[in-house]
């Protein structure tokens, strides 16, 4: 029978130093007997480091030609246990990510193994504390603000977003080799498929090490951030453009359907003027979020019924707040119009994460 010190321990390299040998070193001391190094393109100058690490009779070394990244040095270790480890039929429930720059400790890795061998169907996160005097600002500054986005936009409360130390079951990692991302990205998107499969997540409280300032990470803060924040970019592209194409409409009706009594057809102008605009920017909202924001998986049947329900609703508080608001206050329908349209949609994107486009699949 196995036991969990033989999951193997993916730790993705790239022009590593000599804290990547004194890691592996702990590593074999602690009794762990897998070990799967990735050498993301390091070059020559870098081989000695990896020829040391093939030394170590617990490890073996996979290598990239040229760096392409995080992500991919991931799928490529994935792939590789999937393929040398088995399923989940081997009895071994996955596989522990790691960093090689020595901040994650044998101590908290072995736990995370251990919480992975009794929970084989959750993520588990080894996740570090934030508040203390020797943790970086821009680690510390990047992590809370990321922490605040997924828990709004994804719905996730994820103490630590950017740990490396990671903890996978066999089934995610199969899911994993499909999802995109090349680079720091990927562990991003990693969190967000948890949600798409309702994955459970765990927590193990790690040490927070920081060595020199983590002035050896390859994360850059600026350009590594922009590409993890456009993953969420396109939440807001679709709600924008749809609320630009909804008030242009709204706008162009009101003109329409004025009338001499401020009616059209015995019903108040305002509300013809923003059925007819948001049925055009449902039709727009609903395809984008389909096809590109949410890419849901669902029969495109059922998902429509579930939106042009959300959007019925919706319009209708719209058209009664704005029609109710212009008659109290006056002023230009469109300026009324704006801020009802604004605390409706923070509404509006909830029930579509949770409920239109969100398929709950069941791990296996």
């Amino acid at each position: 029978m196995p036991s969990y010190d033989e999951i193997p321990v993916i730790i993705p390299s790239y022009e590593p130093d000599e804290k990547l040998i004194t890691l592996l070193k702990a590593l074999q001391e602690a009794g762990i007997r897998h070990v799967v190094v990735v050498d993301d393109g390091s070059g020559e100058p870098y081989a000695s480091f990896f020829d040391r690490a093939e030394a170590f009779g617990n490890c073996e070394v996979l290598r990239h030609a040229v760096n392409l990244g995080k992500g991919r040095a991931l799928k490529t270790a994935f792939n590789h246990c999937l393929l040398t480890y088995g399923g989940e039929e081997s009895g071994i429930p996955g596989c522990v990510t790691a960093d090689s720059d020595g901040q994650h400790t044998p101590t908290d890795i072995l736990a995370c193994m251990r919480k992975l061998w009794e929970n084989p169907k959750s993520l588990i996160l080894g996740c570090r504390e934030f508040d203390g005097p020797d943790v970086p600002a821009r680690s510390s500054f990047g992590n809370k603000c990321t922490r605040q986005v997924f828990r709004y936009l994804l719905g996730l409360s994820v103490s630590d977003t950017q740990t490396g130390l990671r903890a996978i079951p066999v089934f995610f990692m199969e899911k994993l080799m499909e999802v995109k991302g090349e680079r720091f990205e990927y562990e991003t998107n990693m969190l967000i498929e948890t949600k798409n499969l309702s994955v459970p997540i765990l927590e193990v409280p790690v040490k927070t090490i920081y060595i020199e300032e983590n002035r050896t990470s390859h994360f850059n803060p600026i350009k590594d951030s922009l590409r993890i924040y456009l993953v969420f970019g396109k939440f807001l592209f679709s709600s924008l453009s749809s609320s630009v194409v909804d008030l242009l409409l709204f706008h162009l009706f009101c003109t329409v359907f004025y009338g001499a009594d401020g009616k059209f057809g015995g019903v108040p102008y305002i509300i013809m003027a923003t059925v007819f605009a948001r049925i055009i920017s449902a039709v727009y909202n609903f395809l984008i979020n389909y096809k590109v924001v949410f890419q849901s998986q669902e029969k495109i049947a059922v998902t429509a019924v579930k939106y042009f329900l959300l959007a019925v609703c919706q319009m209708m508080c719209s058209a009664v707040l704005v029609n109710g608001l212009h008659g109290l206050f006056g002023g230009m329908e469109v300026m009324v119009k704006m801020p009802v349209d604004v605390f409706l949609f923070f509404v509006s994107f909830l029930f579509q994460r949770e409920f239109v486009y969100h398929k709950r699949e069941v791990p296996r």
